[in-house]
């Protein structure tokens, strides 16, 4: 690919890629911007610019794996969630924006100027507790994950917003959260079906598993999360849980048999059940 045009080389990996990928002119402007280390805008500014040798070498590298599937976003090191540019790695999740809808329930049960304590149980790169964290820096949140790797990166991503408001905790679940309570408890727990045929395909393939999948019906993380978040919640606090479309009316039942009230389950933007959430009383 020497000497060959900003122009050119989005042509060839569109090629490349658009028989594996309906997302082939997305994926090469976004890897092409990762490999010079510009915007996407830069490169409709400059389609005639001639990268150098090793600039074309490493995008041809990165398109021969999105060949194979490599998320995106693994290839790039990361990816936008709630409009920050978050790390992530094969160690994390990568963050979806459905699970935007997590951090909108939570921030519309914390005033802005509040001081509540939050947990995030299971943060991986951080995401839903950084993105509250900045939306509301009076909070003191803690986030945990059991992966030192993924609290390696979630530290990092809260270091890189300037974020002094999260400790971060190695422990599964509860482990690490001793005695202390909280005004909200939040999570995106695995829930996927080990039986489930999606866990072979697209980015599943490439995550890690035990951020995906929990026990023989899915349901092993989010029961541990409503039975633990009655010892963990002051009176009137919020448990708010992501989980599958199909999953709402076993989710829900959990919350009702371990106590809680107020429950109600969200929709994402597609339409589809995905955050339920229930008050401690």
């Amino acid at each position: 690919m020497s000497k060959t045009t900003i122009a050119e080389m989005l042509l060839y990996a569109r090629s490349r890629l658009s028989t594996a990928h309906d997302t082939a002119r997305l994926d090469s402007e976004l890897l092409l911007a990762h490999a010079l280390g510009k915007s996407r805008a830069w490169l409709y500014t400059w389609p005639d610019h001639y990268p150098d040798a090793d600039e074309c070498a490493h995008f041809q590298s990165l398109i021969e794996q999105r060949r194979q599937g490599t998320p995106v976003a693994y290839l790039a090191g990361q990816c936008e969630f709630w409009s920050l540019a978050l790390e992530v790695n094969p160690a994390t999740l990568i963050p979806r924006p459905e699970t935007e809808l997590l951090v909108e329930q939570a921030l519309q049960r914390i005033p802005p100027g509040a001081r509540l304590r939050i947990a995030d149980l299971g943060t991986g790169s951080g995401a839903v507790a950084i993105s509250i964290a900045a939306e509301r820096p009076g909070c003191r949140i803690v986030a945990t994950d059991h992966c030192p790797a993924a609290l390696d990166t979630a530290r990092r991503n809260a270091d890189k917003h300037g974020l002094g408001n999260i400790t971060f905790r190695r422990g599964d679940w509860y482990h690490s959260l001793m005695d202390e309570r909280f005004d909200i408890i939040v999570s995106n727990p695995p829930y996927i079906h080990p039986d489930d045929p999606h866990l072979g395909c697209g980015d599943l393939r490439f995550e890690p598993q035990t951020a995906l999948v929990a026990g023989g019906d899915g349901l092993d993380a989010i029961r541990t999360l409503i039975r633990g978040g009655r010892r963990h919640l002051d009176s009137g606090g919020w448990l708010l849980i992501e989980h599958g479309f199909e999953q709402r009316a076993a989710v829900n039942r959990l919350l009702r048999q371990s106590g809680y009230s107020r429950i109600q389950c969200y929709p994402d933007l597609a339409g589809q059940d995905r955050i339920s959430v229930g008050q401690a009383v």
